[in-house]
C-alpha cells in the first residue's frame, strides 16, 4: 500500500490558471492522488467562501485559509488566529486618515468600511467569485476578523509596516494587501494541521506560486514552486514545475514521484 502523503495546493495561479480555470490536468492528478489514499487540502490567502465551489469540485475538505489564520480538517475547524482587535481598531483610524479602505474577512462573508470604492472594485473583482463585499464599517467591534484587506498603492506600504507590529502586510494585488497576524502564515498553518493529524515533515508537500506562499514554500521540504512563480518564490522552494497552463501541477507530481505512472 502506498504511504499516506499530505499535499497542499495553493489556488491563483497554482490550482486554477491565470484565468482563474482548473485546468483538467490538474483535475485528473488531484483525483488520482485521492484515489491513491493521500490527503490533498488548500492552503490559501482566501476565505473559505470564496473557494467552496472549487472545493466541491475536487473534493477536498481540508483546508488552510486566510493565509493560515483558519484552518479546518474534514470540515472541521481545528485552528484560528484572529486579528487583535484593538490593532485592528487602530489601522481602521489610521487607514480612513489616508483614504485607503479596508475589508474585514471572516470564514463566512466579507465586509467593506466604505459603501464604494475603485481599488475594492479592481481587486475583489479580479478574483472573479461571485460574492461581494457587504458594507459595514463596524463588523470588527463584535465579530472575529482572521484577515482583512488594505487597499493601497505599493509606495505606501512602508507607512503601514512601520505603523503596526502585531500585523504582517503581504501584497497580492496591484491594489491592495493582506493584513494578517504577525508571524502568520500559511506555514503556521500548515504546521498546526500536520500536527492535529501527526503526519511527519517528510511526507508533506506543497505547491504555490506568490509573495505569500514564501514561508509556506521554505517550511515544507518537499516544496514545489509553479514555472509562473515569482523568482523569489522558486528561490525558496525545493523544486520548480512548469507554468499552471502547462500541466504545472501534474508535471510536479511527476518530478516529485508522488503520479510517475500517471500520463497526460
Amino acid at each position: 500500500m502506498t504511504q499516506k502523503q499530505m499535499i497542499f495546493f495553493d489556488i491563483d495561479g497554482t490550482l486554477l490558471n491565470h484565468n482563474k480555470e482548473l485546468p483538467e490536468s490538474t483535475k485528473m492528478a488531484v483525483k488520482k492522488l485521492q484515489e491513491l489514499g493521500h490527503v490533498v487540502a488548500i492552503a490559501t490567502g482566501r476565505a473559505p467562501f470564496m473557494f467552496k465551489d472549487l472545493r466541491d469540485e475536487l473534493g477536498i475538505h481540508t483546508y488552510v485559509s486566510f493565509n493560515g489564520s483558519y484552518c479546518v480538517y474534514e470540515g472541521k475547524t481545528v485552528y484560528v488566529n484572529p486579528l487583535d482587535q484593538e490593532e485592528l481598531h487602530l489601522l481602521t483610524q489610521f487607514s480612513g486618515s489616508r483614504k485607503n479602505p479596508l475589508i474585514y474577512e471572516h470564514h463566512d462573508h466579507m465586509y467593506k468600511n466604505v459603501e464604494s470604492h475603485l481599488y475594492i472594485e479592481e481587486g475583489i473583482g479580479s478574483l472573479k467569485i461571485n460574492e461581494i463585499p457587504l458594507y459595514d464599517p463596524h463588523f470588527y467591534h463584535n465579530k472575529e476578523v482572521y484577515q482583512s484587506l488594505l487597499f493601497c498603492m505599493e509606495e505606501e506600504e512602508e507607512h503601514y509596516r512601520y505603523q503596526f507590529k502585531k500585523f504582517e502586510f503581504v501584497r497580492w494585488h496591484e491594489y491592495s494587501m493582506d493584513v494578517l497576524p504577525a508571524g502568520g502564515s500559511k506555514a503556521k498553518g500548515i504546521e498546526a494541521l500536520i500536527s492535529h493529524l501527526h503526519i511527519p515533515m517528510e511526507r508533506v508537500y506543497a505547491f504555490g506560486d506568490g509573495l505569500n506562499d514564501i514561508e509556506m514554500l521554505s517550511f515544507v521540504k518537499n516544496s514545489i514552486a509553479m514555472g509562473n512563480a515569482e523568482e523569489q518564490v522558486k528561490a525558496v522552494a525545493t523544486y520548480v514545475t512548469h507554468d499552471v497552463d502547462q500541466d504545472g501541477i501534474l508535471k510536479g507530481l511527476q518530478l516529485v514521484g508522488l503520479l510517475e505512472d500517471v500520463s497526460i
